[in-house]
């Protein structure tokens, strides 16, 4: 699917959506068939914050502002520049009223778990933010039959746990298309070189962060039920069409061997979660050090490589 068009730094989704990529994270800009007002969905990373309001003005002319910001879930790469943006542009914030407590300051999430996954995104894990933000005086749960907002009927969410317990994805029946956040993905987000490269996959919700298996199963199977035609996620680029179809009706019939990991701290049970947040969680699962040594080496020596470089090109200056 080619979604970037020439002299543009973001893409077409499908008719009246658009996303754009910050570093190794999505977000999405989603304009009314009915009227000239248009939603944020997800907040990206810190340094998401700038591009965002680009991309808005690039769309809608500067000075814009959305009518609401819709969060699929609160974790840190897609809420980075959530406090910043409700409070330039003084809207509400939407999000699945089981997500609540991590966006309110009332919980932290089930903590990371960095020993699967296999790849340097997964090992990082316990370096990402892990303390809830707090936007109590923009949040607002999103109504309990589905709908997102009275502009917006072509629009509705279902609630889609595993990966976080209040995610939600976003469907517009009339053209198929499906916002699924980090239900499933795009690319195998475990994998930094997966990400650098965006090699296009289907793969299930990034382990280091799904603390429900079990529920996680059962979202990719109710959205695979929906036959989506175009699908944009949280990480990796959009895809559309028969193979992608096929690559995810495979994940959602083959997804214990697909997508859990052999072991991990939320394979055996989940992490116990209700509408104040983290009740209980399974304990950690021991991580393998020569893993992270091995990329700790690696990863010095990029650093080294680049100081370097610097170091030579500025003498020849």
């Amino acid at each position: 699917m080619e979604i970037y068009q020439k002299g543009k730094d973001y893409f077409e989704v499908a008719p009246g959506v658009w996303g754009k990529k910050d570093i190794f994270v999505n977000f999405y800009i989603v304009q009314s068939e009915q009227t000239s007002s248009w939603i944020l969905i997800d907040a990206g990373l810190k340094t998401s914050y700038s591009k965002i309001i680009k991309l808005a003005e690039q769309l809608f002319g500067k000075g814009t502002a959305p009518v609401a910001i819709i969060l699929t879930h609160g974790h840190f790469d897609h809420v980075g520049s959530l406090k910043r943006l409700a409070a330039k542009w003084n809207v509400p914030v939407y999000a699945h009223e089981l997500e609540l407590p991590y966006l309110t300051g009332g919980s932290a999430y089930p903590p990371p778990d960095p020993s699967v996954g296999g790849g340097m995104m997964a090992y990082m894990a316990d370096l990402y933010p892990k303390e809830p933000i707090d936007v109590s005086e923009n949040i607002l749960a999103l109504p309990q039959d589905g709908s997102v907002l009275s502009d917006f009927p072509e629009w509705c969410y279902f609630h889609t746990p595993g990966h976080a317990p209040g995610h939600i994805s976003l469907w517009r029946e009339s053209d198929r298309v499906l916002i699924a956040g980090d239900a499933f993905v795009t690319t195998r987000q475990e994998s930094a070189i997966s990400v650098f490269l965006q090699t296009e996959v289907i793969s299930g919700p990034p382990k280091y962060f799904t603390c429900d298996w079990q529920d996680a199963e059962a979202s990719v199977r109710m959205l695979t039920g929906l036959n989506p035609d175009i699908v944009a996620t949280g990480h990796g680029k959009p895809m559309k069409g028969t193979n992608m179809r096929t690559e995810l009706t495979g994940l959602a019939e083959n997804f214990r061997k697909q997508a859990v990991p052999e072991h991990g701290r939320y394979v055996p049970r989940p992490a116990i979660t209700d509408s104040e947040g983290v009740v209980s969680v399974p304990p950690k699962t021991a991580v393998s050090y020569f893993a992270l040594i091995t990329i700790g080496v690696v990863v010095s020596t990029v650093a080294f490589s680049w100081a370097l470089l610097a170091a030579v090109n500025n003498r020849s200056r």
